[in-house]
């Protein structure tokens, strides 16, 4: 009753309004098993019960009916439609998947230490390898597959620019939105002001994904740096990011690209200069290099750690024009072994380090000097680079009695 009440006065007071305001029932209601798909289920046909007896509009007002969870899998197997309204839907799911990849978070440990709580946070770095496709395909067909004569809206999905590796993003990005516009899905990006657009500025951090995600067409290539795809590997790289380390003499460097049948028209820099072809850089089927006298014009043995310039790449097709980082770095240094928590809940533990190079950290080993982890054990039959890995933690200072 109370579920009707609410979207009855909904109705009511938007009751004129045309379809440009579209309604959908409620977010993400949990759902563990078919019984719990049948309550929503019910909720989607008390949904539009209540905005048509509102009257007004509401009777041709474009609604977007949602399934357990909206995850696309429960979706696909228990979502029913209701009969009786002549109000025009789609069905809207949600797609956060892998979630240790888009959140960095596959999983939350708590862990009490004396009367300290540890909350860790942990995930990978890492995508695009063909597994990693074949399961982003495989929930879209199944979602279309099930439900092919009816509208489809992804209403959210994220790869955000704050926490996620930018090649590996920007094949996520690719990969997804292709192949969602090719089953005739519409997507809508999820931002909460933290992940693409800066709020303060009017900008968008990552640019690229964006105009990859307004422009690209089902058929679109679209040309990307390259990155590790492999989980099973000790070692990550990625041609997002150009690393000299600090100490040593500048060479010539190449970075392997995804040229998708695309040509390397431009490189521009920070300035907007545009870099000569033969003399600052050259291409080849596999990659593209920048020599050694060109990036000694920002590098040098003695040059300070951090990000040193921006390049900007474009092609002869397709919609994504990456930027490519400069980076000189060195190892990061602490001042001090040894770190002491506030006594106030949910205060900062501060870790008095020294950057060298870039100011985000991907994964940290969490591990005693005795060998121990202080995240699970059963990381030990992950990839290396996760095994042991936390990438964020909350400390929170319990009580005694606790």
């Amino acid at each position: 009753m109370k579920f009707y009440r609410l979207w009855f006065q909904v109705g009511t007071k938007l009751a004129c309004n045309p379809s440009l305001v579209a309604f959908e029932p409620i977010n993400e209601p949990p759902c563990n098993d078919a019984d719990d798909a049948t309550e929503i289920n019910k909720l989607n046909t008390i949904f539009l019960q209540a905005i048509n007896d509102a009257g007004g509009f509401n009777s041709q007002r474009v609604v977007t009916l949602v399934g357990g969870g909206e995850d696309s899998i429960k979706t696909s197997e228990w979502f029913e439609a209701p009969s009786g309204f002549s109000n025009p839907y789609a069905i809207q799911f949600h797609y956060y998947s892998p979630y240790d990849f888009i959140f960095s978070a596959w999983y939350v440990a708590l862990h009490k230490l004396q009367n300290v709580l540890l909350i860790f946070y942990r995930g990978k770095t890492i995508w695009g390898s063909d597994a990693d496709k074949a399961t982003v395909l495989s929930d879209l067909q199944l979602l279309r597959g099930n439900f092919t004569n009816v509208p489809i809206v992804l209403g959210e999905y994220d790869a955000s620019p704050t926490n996620t590796e930018p090649a590996a993003r920007w094949k996520y990005v690719d990969y997804l939105i292709r192949n969602a516009l090719g089953l005739d899905v519409s997507c809508i990006l999820w931002d909460n002001g933290l992940d693409h657009l800066d709020r303060d500025t009017g900008t968008w951090r990552d640019p690229n994904s964006i105009s990859m995600i307004t422009k690209s067409t089902a058929s679109t290539q679209n040309s990307l740096p390259d990155s590790t795809e492999d989980s099973s590997t000790t070692t990550q790289w990625s041609s997002a990011s150009l690393f000299h380390e600090y100490g040593t003499q500048v060479v010539a460097q190449s970075l392997p690209f995804l040229f998708n049948g695309n040509t390397l028209s431009l490189i521009s820099d920070s300035t907007g200069s545009i870099l000569q072809s033969g003399t600052d850089y050259s291409v080849s089927s596999s990659g593209i290099t920048l020599t050694a006298s060109y990036l000694s014009k920002h590098l040098s043995p003695a040059t300070s750690p951090g990000v040193i310039a921006d390049l900007t790449l474009k092609f002869s097709g397709g919609e994504s024009s990456p930027i490519i980082q400069i980076v000189q770095w060195k190892t990061p240094t602490l001042s001090s072994t040894s770190a002491v928590a506030s006594s106030v809940s949910g205060a900062d533990l501060s870790i008095p380090i020294t950057w060298g190079g870039l100011t985000t950290v991907a994964a940290v080993k969490a591990v005693t000097t005795s060998g121990v982890y202080l995240v699970d054990d059963f990381t030990v039959y992950l990839g290396p680079l996760q095994q042991a890995r936390t990438v964020s933690f909350y400390l929170q200072v319990a009580s005694e009695k606790d």
